[in-house]
């Protein structure tokens, strides 16, 4: 006869947090959400730590070169997508890696015989105004010139128009070598009145732009997450089938930390893949694995080597396991489950693995909860995928900006290794859904105010790092009606578009 839980398997919106004792210093500004990563001895420190309890998830839709630039300056990682070829996957690890604060590497670029509708095209799919010029149209092409909103008049000219005709020469423009500093580039923005700086290689051809606007972004990431050597630190995931020559490419192009990507970790493949990477290369390079949702798949991938282990399976928004295969269990359950596990597998063997809670967090505050039931970090995908910083487009439905959101189950992606049995190398049916979700602006703006609201919850509780709210916190279940009191009710509310009467 099958096992049967006493419990149901539940979510996050059936806990609160009860309040603590907070004393005078128990105020956000003290509060410190580092915390990590990697597995790490009693006694010891862990290789690494991130400032802010994020991750991006693996998915085609949240995670490439330019979140984890982004995601990193505000001190959390991101784990660039796998389901793509491998030489595609390691040169977004590189450019994540090579990348200069304060010098970016043009996005949006064209080429001389373009036109001025090709410019408003591109302005309306990057939201910049400013557009490098180059003989190629790529972002290292030969500078030729440079085109912003004030060369030209969309009511006295033609869309017709040749970009050659309208743009600023090179001959006008005021340009940099490369090895220039970036406190000298900001020197010639500021003396010279620029809004922005080409910097060029010997043969002319453009490397980065330094804007004027990103000058005092810079002095705003006291978080950002740097390696030894004061690079972004970035992460990309792995699959198990091809990670004898993916791993190797993803190392050498400098990826920080890999996670395996797969809807079931309680697997011999996980195993194998973790085999691999230990007989290569030892405690050097990390790698995390999942996904499970009880004490025993835990307690399998920990003893395999795991770095870290995922928690959740069929929880994401746009994941649709529990529909067609009957298999998960809710967020809360399993979180606390593992963390159980977690904290014996420590008692017994003195080593701690950090676990990450990846999926079902619609709210900030199941974040919060999240952490509180034992989480040193959390995994999300929809959340970011919003963001200016995600791969997707932003369109317009309705009136409403949207942003583009697909499940690695989903025929768009049909990242068939993510969910391998080893069996023909095909998705045999959908896992995942294609879908919008609101566009919400700037991945900065909205990390800031998450995180406030977390730092504000754990002061309620009388916690000031992740490990004390562990401590500290009291959760209690609440019931259906309790739901529905917890937000506003029994009031009319106001339109903000009625006109009061006098």
């Amino acid at each position: 006869m099958a096992f049967f839980y006493d419990e149901p398997s539940r979510t996050f919106n059936e806990y609160l947090l009860i309040p603590g004792y907070s004393s005078a210093e128990c105020i956000p500004d003290n509060v410190s959400l580092k915390t990590p990563v990697v597995k790490f001895k009693k006694g010891e420190e862990p290789a690494l730590k991130m400032n802010i309890p994020l991750t991006s998830a693996i998915m085609q839709s949240v995670s490439d070169d330019k979140m984890a630039v982004a995601l990193a300056k505000e001190g959390g990682i991101s784990f660039i997508f796998c389901s793509q070829s491998i030489e595609s996957q390691a040169a977004m690890v590189a450019r994540a890696k090579s990348y200069k604060a304060g010098f970016v590497v043009s996005d949006s670029n064209i080429s001389p015989d373009k036109t001025l509708k090709d410019i408003l095209d591109l302005k309306k799919k990057t939201g910049h105004s400013t557009v490098v010029v180059t003989t190629d149209g790529t972002a290292n092409g030969k500078l030729v010139g440079i085109v912003t909103s004030r060369d030209y008049r969309i009511s006295r000219m033609s869309l017709d128009t040749k970009v050659s005709e309208f743009m600023t020469p090179l001959k006008d423009l005021i340009y940099a070598p490369k090895g220039i500093t970036l406190s000298e580039a900001n020197d010639i923005i500021w003396d010279k009145k620029l809004n922005s700086l080409p910097i060029v290689d010997d043969d002319g051809r453009l490397l980065y732009m330094v804007f004027r606007k990103d000058y005092d972004a810079h002095k705003e990431n006291p978080y950002e997450l740097l390696d030894a050597s004061k690079r972004y630190i970035v992460g990309a995931g792995v699959n198990t089938r091809d990670y004898e020559k993916r791993i190797p490419a993803l190392v050498e192009a400098g990826a920080d930390i890999l996670c395996i990507d797969s809807s079931e970790g309680f697997t011999e493949w996980q195993k194998r893949t973790i085999a691999f990477v230990r007989e290569k290369y030892g405690e050097k390079v990390k790698i995390g694995a999942g996904n499970v949702v009880d004490r025993d798949g835990f307690l399998f991938l920990a003893e395999c080597g795991a770095d870290f282990v995922k928690v959740g399976i069929g929880g994401g928004s746009i994941c649709i396991t529990r529909e067609t295969k009957g298999i998960g269990r809710g967020q809360a359950t399993a979180v606390i489950e593992v963390a159980k596990a977690r904290d014996e597998y420590f008692e017994k063997t003195g080593v701690y693995v950090p676990i990450c809670s990846d999926g079902g967090i619609v709210y900030d505050h199941h974040i919060t909860l999240a952490l509180a039931m034992g989480a040193d970090f959390v995994m999300l995908g929809r959340y970011f995928s919003r963001f200016d910083e995600s791969p997707t487009n932003k369109v317009n439905i309705n009136g409403t900006y949207m942003k583009e959101y697909w499940g690695e189950g989903s025929n768009r992606a049909r990242n068939w290794q993510r969910y391998d049995m080893g069996g023909d190398q095909k998705l045999s049916f959908e896992e995942g859904v294609d879908s919008y979700v609101p566009y919400a602006g700037s991945l900065k703006d909205n990390v800031t105010l998450t995180l406030s609201k977390v730092k504000s919850t754990m002061c309620n509780c009388g916690a000031l790092t992740i490990p004390e709210l562990q401590k500290k916190a009291k959760l209690t279940l609440v019931s259906s009606t309790s739901i529905v009191e917890g937000g506003a009710h029994d009031v009319i509310l106001k339109d903000k578009n009625v006109t009061p009467i006098k």
